[in-house]
């Protein structure tokens, strides 16, 4: 995922949520609260929640722009066994090496659609003659707003790949059945990865 918004960091009191709903006092939802922390694409909030039985509680919320993601066919899905194509990065937070479809953040006012090309273009070098939506998903709805629109690709055309600094990608090709065997074995963990080769599997391939 680019990292390529500004850096700013706030100071702490402006609330950037706008004024509470004005039936905050009558239905679940948030009451009060401000912008805590501020860098690059996230904010943190530390609100005030009434929660379903009326009580009022305090709330991290981890405000994200949204992300779109990829499934890369570079066969008929509905073949035998049809051909994925799958990215092996880097990823600090797990201090290793992660199986993952290409995936980015939504940059200001852009489509899902087109972030999911432009994304397939820069971590793998490929551009899809069709795109198709498949499914959303909120990543981690604990503590965060971020949701990825999981699309499908084909008709791929192979290119240059445009990758960010802090991008460590290594690209493969695998058929469907050994991707599938590697979410199995616990060889792929990356939950966007995992729901996007389940759903294809499932709902648009004839594996």
């Amino acid at each position: 995922m680019s990292d390529d918004a500004s850096d700013g960091v706030s100071d702490g009191t402006r609330d950037l949520r706008g004024p509470a709903s004005p039936d905050a006092g009558r239905t679940p939802g948030r009451v009060d609260g401000a912008r805590v922390w501020q860098y690059r694409f996230l904010d943190a909030h530390l609100d005030q929640v009434r929660y379903p039985d009326g009580s009022v509680g305090e709330q991290v919320l981890i405000k994200h722009p949204g992300a779109a993601a990829v499934v890369p066919f570079l066969s008929d899905p509905r073949g035998d066994d049809p051909q994925v194509l799958l990215i092996h990065q880097y990823r600090y937070a797990v201090d290793g090496m992660l199986w993952e479809i290409p995936a980015g953040r939504l940059e200001p006012g852009e489509p899902t659609i087109a972030c999911a090309h432009r994304e397939l273009r820069e971590e793998t070098g490929c551009t899809a003659t069709a795109m198709e939506s498949l499914t959303s998903i909120w990543t981690a709805p604990g503590f965060t707003d971020e949701r990825i629109e999981i699309f499908l690709a084909t008709g791929l055309v192979r290119g240059e790949s445009t990758r960010e600094a802090d991008e460590f990608i290594e690209v493969a090709t695998l058929p469907l059945s050994k991707a599938l065997g590697m979410i199995a074995s616990g060889e792929i963990t990356d939950a966007k990865t995992v729901v996007g080769l389940l759903y294809a599997a499932g709902f648009r391939s004839g594996v």
